[in-house]
């Protein structure tokens, strides 16, 4: 008896594995791409020996299951997408399938042209000037943005300074200030990127302005006074 329902689950997964045809030489060359997940952030679809995988959240090799034609389960996302043309603006989209069934599908991700880049991007490449104009945009949508961090940025700053790319940490400080102008911790930082570049005037004019917004930081105050007696 074990045998014969060995025999069935075996026969069933072959019947299974056959109803699911192979990705489409289209459907490759369609779906294959860069999907805007938020303001800063991507999926990119793209295949191996015909199946599709995501790099999605740091994973590079998520492979959904395939249901149908354009139907795919992720486990990662705990939902089931689909690739779905937009009749709206004619683009490609993974939409999220609703689990009601009278529900409508929406456009979640839309398909990014070779052209677009998120600031990321510009940022990862040192593009400083794109990646400030990105956030700046990002920031006037929308201020409350879980993209636009001070810590984020504060962070990629000091990884910087500490393997001495003095200039690279400088560029991600005053896309610190752009973004937070009113932040004590973020002169702060670049005070100290221009201090350790060997910038006396400009770290203290940072720290100055730092001190504008936080008149109680002793700290900064001996630095200051530290500096300009050695710069006379």
């Amino acid at each position: 008896m074990k045998f014969k329902f060995s025999i069935f689950i075996a026969v069933l997964a072959i019947v299974l594995s056959c109803s699911k045809p192979d990705n489409s030489p289209e459907f490759v060359k369609n779906t294959t791409g860069r999907y805007l997940f938020n303001s800063d952030a991507i999926i990119e679809v793209y295949f191996d020996k015909n199946d599709l995988y995501l790099k999605w959240h740091g994973a590079d090799r998520i492979k959904p299951m395939k249901l149908n034609d354009d139907t795919f389960f992720v486990k990662e996302m705990n939902e089931k997408i689909q690739f779905v043309s937009n009749p709206g603006d004619k683009n490609l989209y993974i939409s999220i399938v609703p689990k009601e069934n009278d529900t409508a599908i929406g456009y979640n991700y839309r398909k990014l042209t070779s052209e677009e880049h998120i600031p990321r991007y510009y940022l990862k490449n040192k593009e400083y000037d794109k990646a400030l104009k990105g956030y700046l945009a990002i920031k006037q949508k929308d201020s409350l943005d879980s993209s636009i961090k001070e810590f984020y940025f504060n962070s990629k700053g000091y990884d910087e300074l500490g393997k001495n790319n003095f200039e690279d940490a400088i560029h991600i400080f005053e896309i610190n200030a752009a973004l937070f102008p009113k932040s004590s911790n973020v002169f702060d930082s670049l005070g100290e990127a221009h201090l350790k570049n060997g910038d006396t005037i400009q770290a203290i004019n940072n720290y100055k302005k730092s001190l504008s917004f936080d008149s109680g930081n002793r700290r900064i105050k001996r630095q200051i006074e530290k500096l300009e007696l050695s710069h006379k």
